[in-house]
């Protein structure tokens, strides 16, 4: 059997990646659509910063919720999933974001996450990490 060239481990991990990017697409659509049923406002998806990237952006009455998406098998491992270092950059990246916004100004920032699970409904976590602040 034959070893595989370099360009087509390439060419498998751009295949790999492509679909991860079509799977984490998928995953923040039905939670922006499990948000909306709970009457959150979806302001943005995958919102750049300096700080990294937040997969959304919800607002409920004055809870600006700086959403983590994460498909794992359970809830914990979900959780698990967002190191530290992540949950800190996400803090800093929604302060920013808010200080920007005059219409944000005064929203009380929280960190959600938003674990999905195969062949369940998403799993909704407010103030996943209160320790962040």
């Amino acid at each position: 059997m034959s070893r595989p060239t370099p360009e087509g481990v390439r060419e498998a991990r751009r295949r790999r990646g492509g679909q991860a990017r079509v799977s984490g697409h998928r995953a923040e659509v039905w939670a922006a659509l499990a948000l909306m049923l709970k009457g959150y406002r979806i302001l943005g998806f995958r919102l750049r910063t300096r700080q990294g990237e937040i997969d959304l952006l919800a607002l409920k009455g004055r809870v600006l919720a700086v959403v983590e998406v994460k498909r794992r098998r359970t809830v914990e491992a979900a959780l698990e999933a967002v190191l530290p270092d992540q949950r800190e950059r996400l803090r800093r990246a929604a302060v920013r974001l808010a200080a920007g916004r005059p219409s944000l100004k005064d929203c009380v920032v929280r960190l959600d996450l938003m674990a999905l699970s195969p062949g369940k409904w998403p799993r909704h976590v407010p103030d996943a990490w209160p320790d962040v602040y």
